[in-house]
């Protein structure tokens, strides 16, 4: 509706409403003409202020951007206290007595401290001559002897490469030899394990399983296909591990 029809309405709907108070007003108070159309004046004029305040598009378009700006606000500052928390519960979301027992790494942690200093089978050094104390070779599909989660091998390490923190959080006072023999990056099945996870895992926990598929996300970044009883690498990871495949 154009603005000028708007005001005309406004302006007629605020004389009717002024006549039948200003009848009631003269019936109920007696006044001179003088005091009668002050009454009436500051009755028009509150009105006036009303209208301006209440029924005046730029107010509610105030008003609307007021909402909008403060949902988003909320929203945003809630996010990012979500996310903060996330992150933290995150970076130790598989450390519990199962990890602290049997050296693994959560898969948060992996991915932090995998690319710097090569932890966790990270080093792009490529793994030759072979060490004849490897039990295990990349691709093949193992099981955690204590707590029965099925996986694949991604990667190893001679000795545990991993932050002494780490280490001294991981591996036990009774399992200090776990540091100086080897130990592998798993990607773990999510049948399993239903977040996606990447363990550090030391070799007298792991035993081999045969005929058995893993399911992970990110398998097909490291493996071209399954061959019936173990994945076949891709080419960066033949690289890296020549002897294995």
């Amino acid at each position: 509706m154009p603005a000028n029809n708007r005001a005309i309405l406004w302006q007629f709907g605020l004389l009717m409403l002024v006549v039948p108070l200003q009848y009631y007003l003269t019936q109920r108070n007696p006044m001179s003409p003088t005091e009668r159309s002050y009454s009436v004046q500051r009755l028009v004029s509150s009105l006036s202020v009303m209208k301006d305040n209440m029924l005046s598009i730029k107010t509610w378009q105030k008003w609307y951007f007021e909402c909008v700006d403060y949902i988003t606000t909320t929203v945003k500052n809630l996010s990012s206290q979500g996310s903060a928390t996330s992150s933290n519960q995150a970076k130790y979301t598989d450390t519990d007595d199962e990890d602290d027992d049997e050296g693994e790494s959560p898969a948060i942690e992996v991915m932090k401290l995998k690319d710097p200093q090569g932890y966790f089978a990270g080093s792009p050094e490529p793994r030759t001559p072979r060490p004849s104390n490897v039990k295990y070779r990349v691709g093949q599909v193992i099981r955690h002897k204590k707590y029965g989660y099925r996986g694949v091998i991604i990667g190893w390490d001679p000795v545990a490469k991993a932050p002494k923190e780490w280490l001294d959080r991981m591996h036990p006072k009774d399992k200090e030899h776990w540091s100086s023999i080897p130990n592998y990056s798993v990607l773990v099945d999510t049948r399993d394990r239903t977040s996606p996870q990447t363990t550090y895992v030391v070799e007298e926990n792991i035993e081999i399983v045969s005929n058995t598929k893993v399911i992970h996300p990110e398998i097909d970044n490291y493996f071209e296909h399954f061959d019936g009883t173990r994945y076949l690498a891709r080419p960066f990871l033949k690289k890296l591990y020549p002897h294995d495949q």
